[in-house]
């Protein structure tokens, strides 16, 4: 999207869930949708969803919202994310897109994807349509195949990107570098160590965006990945002490959130604050904390599928490592924040998303 827009196109965006605010959901030219335009928007829509015999989901309505709007204000390109899965998304209507582009696969929502990564991969190549290319940046194999050869029966070009090729990499908490292929010295600011991988998606989704027309200058390429902010992974919410959220919600993030934890602060152990949701594979969410955490500070997340803090301590407590159940946010943010500044080490918030506004507020609240 910030590439795009760099390139001069007028840029629709399109996201979930929301970070801080409903808004942002719906963007163009990063400018998120006005609260006027939105209830418009919903006016228009609402009645038409209130006579469908199948009435549609929640997602389904702002998705139709979000399309109206990026038709109002003609868009030359839109990005779209994907709520779940792909093949049965509502965001999967479109017939013939530019690209489409599958990240990392991992056992996530497998009550509704599959429960295996072949099943899951199978769901998310839904999305390739007839003809148009396909960008994988995971590093499964399995997964990789799967979408390859889904991609050779609908006869569209398929690339992945060549981890091998990333090199040169650094990264500290200001940001990172690094080299793919024939572009070299690519800066960062997004911070985690698992952003190369992401950043290298991008451009060889670049690439095929070229090819098939879109005309993107080198330069807008490197200002484009240079200035691309994004909420809640690996956010720098404050520096006295430093506090940190990372809204790696399942399995494969935190795993990648935790190894990027280990690059910047190998000496030492940090406190954490974290929440997850009952369906995801909390187990191995705690063990891949367990490795970097000196202590843990647990809270339930305000969504009806959340894991009880009580309970979540205790599955941490059980690798060895000092947890504590906690009353919410606030009260986990300033125990958190005590043994950081007894123990000099940094805070972690990591795991749900819905738990980022409240860290945010309560950290705002705490300096005032």
């Amino acid at each position: 999207s910030h590439i795009l827009r760099k390139a001069g196109y007028k840029v629709g965006l399109y996201t979930s869930p929301y970070i801080y605010r409903f808004n942002e959901r719906i963007q163009v030219n990063n400018r998120e949708i006005d609260d006027g335009v939105l209830a418009e928007l919903v006016e228009i829509v609402k009645p038409i969803a209130d006579k469908m015999e199948d009435r549609p989901t929640e997602f389904e309505l702002i998705t139709a919202v979000a399309f109206e709007h990026f038709r109002r204000e003609a868009c030359d390109v839109i990005v779209l994310e994907v709520g779940l899965g792909g093949r049965f998304d509502s965001t999967n209507i479109i017939r013939d897109p530019l690209l489409s582009v599958i990240t990392g696969i991992s056992l996530d929502h497998t009550a509704i994807l599959g429960d295996t990564v072949e099943k899951i991969a199978f769901e998310k190549a839904g999305i390739i349509k007839d003809g148009a290319p396909v960008v994988y940046g995971g590093r499964n194999e399995t997964a990789r195949r799967v979408i390859e050869n889904i991609a050779v029966e609908r006869g569209s070009k398929f690339r992945c990107v060549e981890h091998s090729e990333i090199k040169n990499s650094y990264t500290s908490l200001r940001g990172g570098r690094f080299d793919y292929k024939s572009f070299d010295d690519v800066e960062l600011s997004l911070l985690g160590a698992y952003q190369f991988d992401n950043a290298s998606t991008v451009l060889e989704s670049v690439e095929i965006l070229r090819e098939g027309g879109l005309k993107i200058d080198t330069g807008a390429v490197y200002s484009g990945i240079k200035e691309a902010k994004w909420r809640a992974r690996f956010e720098i919410l404050s520096n006295d002490p430093t506090v940190i959220f990372d809204g790696a919600h399942n399995a494969e993030g935190i795993e990648a959130a935790t190894a990027s934890i280990k690059s910047y602060y190998p000496e030492g152990r940090v406190a954490i604050v974290s929440g997850v949701l009952a369906d995801k594979d909390y187990c191995k969410i705690a063990d891949s904390i367990s490795r970097v955490a000196g202590a843990v500070f647990t809270i339930t997340p305000e969504n009806p599928r959340a894991l009880g803090a009580v309970e979540y301590a205790e599955v941490i407590s059980s690798l060895g490592v000092e947890a504590h159940p906690t009353s919410g946010v606030e009260d986990a943010l300033r125990r958190a924040v005590e043994y950081a500044k007894k123990h000099s080490c940094p805070v972690f918030c990591l795991g749900s998303l819905y738990t980022y506004s409240a860290v945010v507020d309560a950290l705002s609240k705490a300096k005032d």
